[in-house]
């Protein structure tokens, strides 16, 4: 397949594509639930439902992993770093960049097959950069939600619009960052923008058509069972927002969905009680978005301290009893273990250095230590108002059964005017307060491996520098992550040994992929605002 010259089209950049060369995408929802069985393919934003991001290829591994060698750098021509997850379907690569960028690359070597832009309107409101995180594919489309809170679906082959819907008003705080999940017939697709003061909710749309067929909010409104944890109509501009992608289990059919910030973020006093459902974990019913349960992992939360990670679904013997877990490595830094279907509680262990809360009561609630609240004085607090971990894509080895995840050690000091509520105005800042590290703070990034069915920390690996990555694991014994000095690195699963790393001249803010065409596997990751790919020498194909 070649590309024309772009040209602009009603408002949007695409590509003309001519003849191609390869089909379409046809992604059903069959592959989709048995991705495991396509480990040459990457086909939704963790690779598969159960958001563990594990690779079963091992043509790389822990013998021969020095041996890797740069294949080919697609350089976006997007200013800023890149949070995208690629996907790979049937040798084209799919991937998405800041500013409501999208490309189609052939995976062999890279060369673009086609690019899409969707004009940004001047009115926006967004919280941290101009993110994208990827698309989702169904049938022969790929779906990406936009920074003015629109969803969009794109031809696989030519990348034009098939249809493009408004879900919000950008102008009111709210955006799409996150990828978009494909379910059955469905995109599901979560909001960002708990910094404004929005009311955040969950989208499914029919796939066809565009036609959104249901919407659940993430905070209860007057007369909804949970609104009660709000003073007042605080409910109105809670926050809660699901900017990022969740998993979903097909035989319970349930998917799991994390939740962000009350708001305002950091100002307590007029949104006084629990503040459902922020900061939580939702188990919902992708047909209808019921809601079948849900855990709150921090109740009143006023340090900023979303929990908008993807969940790991994985099966494991506890206390003597096979069971459907879930695990989340949370941004308060405590790591959890549930019951993934009734959402009961069953591990809870910090990970990291945590003053904010004595222990988790046999319920899971934090038992709050006191002067942990922001002051106009200031209350240091561990973690960091950025979390012992963020948003980053977590992994989990089915091989050595250890979920692995990038984790910050910081502490701050939390400020706030008690007395002086924050004033609402849509589309600006609704925080109220604010954090920062004095000049002697310790800061430092490590990856970690817990064990899910005890909560222990198997070992770390302190980075080189301050990273800000997700992690990726594979059958060959691999543990990928990067730094903020832009190395890329690969670690041995079982011990967390340095086995290989190379600098790619930029900050690694993504996690790395696998995938396998012409009998190699290859790894890519996003640095900067490239995609590196990388694989063993031709005499190592499969």
């Amino acid at each position: 397949m070649t590309i024309g010259r772009p040209l602009l089209i009603g408002g949007v950049l695409c590509a003309v594509a001519f003849a191609a060369a390869k089909p379409a995408a046809q992604v059903t929802a069959d592959r989709l639930v048995n991705a495991a069985l396509e480990p040459q393919q990457w086909l939704t934003y963790s690779g598969r439902y159960d958001g563990a991001r594990y690779s079963s290829l091992d043509q790389v591994n822990t013998t021969n992993v020095q041996r890797l060698g740069l294949q080919w750098v697609f350089q976006t021509g997007v200013r800023g770093p890149h949070e995208t997850t690629p996907l790979v379907i049937d040798g084209i690569m799919y991937l998405t960049a800041p500013q409501n960028h999208a490309f189609a690359l052939d995976v062999r070597t890279g060369r673009p097959l086609w690019h899409y832009e969707r004009n940004l309107p001047k009115e926006m409101s967004l919280c941290c950069g101009p993110q994208n995180r990827g698309f989702a594919a169904l049938g022969d489309r790929v779906f990406m939600g936009t920074l003015d809170a629109h969803l969009v679906a794109l031809d696989a082959k030519t990348g034009r619009v098939r249809w493009d819907v408004a879900a919000a008003d950008a102008d009111k705080g709210y955006s799409f960052t996150g990828a978009p999940l494909a379910v059955k017939d469905k995109v599901i697709v979560g909001v960002a923008g708990g910094e404004y003061g929005i009311r955040g909710f969950l989208d499914a749309y029919d796939a066809d058509s565009g036609k959104r067929v249901w919407r659940l909010y993430t905070i209860p409104g007057e007369g909804e069972h949970g609104n009660e944890t709000w003073k007042g109509d605080s409910w109105k501009r809670g926050g809660a927002p699901t900017w990022v992608t969740g998993s979903y289990d097909p035989e319970l059919n349930l998917v799991y969905w994390g939740t962000g910030n009350p708001g305002p973020q950091m100002y307590g006093a007029n949104r006084a009680g629990d503040n459902l459902y922020s900061d939580s974990l939702l188990a919902l019913d992708p047909d209808t978005g019921t809601l079948k349960w849900h855990f709150q992992f921090t109740p009143h939360d006023v340090h900023d301290w979303d929990s908008t990670h993807t969940p790991i679904l994985f099966d494991e013997t506890v206390a003597g009893r096979p069971r459907k877990l879930v695990a989340v490595a949370n941004r308060n830094g405590f790591f959890y273990v549930l019951d993934r279907i009734t959402g009961a509680f069953l591990i809870g262990r910090p990970y990291t250095q945590v003053t904010w809360a004595k222990e988790l009561d046999a319920n899971g609630r934090p038992v709050v230590l006191p002067n942990t609240d922001p002051t106009s004085e200031g209350n240091r607090v561990c973690p960091s108002g950025t979390g012992g971990t963020n948003w980053h894509q977590p992994s989990y080895s089915p091989k050595t059964r250890l979920v692995y995840f990038f984790s910050k050690e910081q502490c701050d000091t939390f400020m706030a005017d008690e007395k002086l509520e924050p004033p609402h105005r849509p589309g600006r800042p609704f925080i109220g307060s604010a954090f920062f590290a004095l000049p002697d703070e310790h800061d430092e990034a490590a990856v970690r491996a817990v064990d899910p069915k005890t909560g222990t920390t198997r070992w770390e690996f302190r980075e080189f520098s301050g990273a800000w990555a997700g992690v990726f694991s594979t059958a060959g014994g691999l543990v990928f992550s990067g730094d903020g000095q832009g190395n890329f690195i690969a670690l041995d699963a079982e011990t967390g040994k340095d086995l290989w790393h190379v600098p790619l001249g930029a900050d690694v803010h993504s996690a790395a992929i696998s995938y396998a065409v012409d009998g190699r596997q290859f790894i890519t990751i996003p640095a900067g605002g490239a995609v590196f790919t990388f694989a063993l020498p031709r005499e190592n194909s499969f």
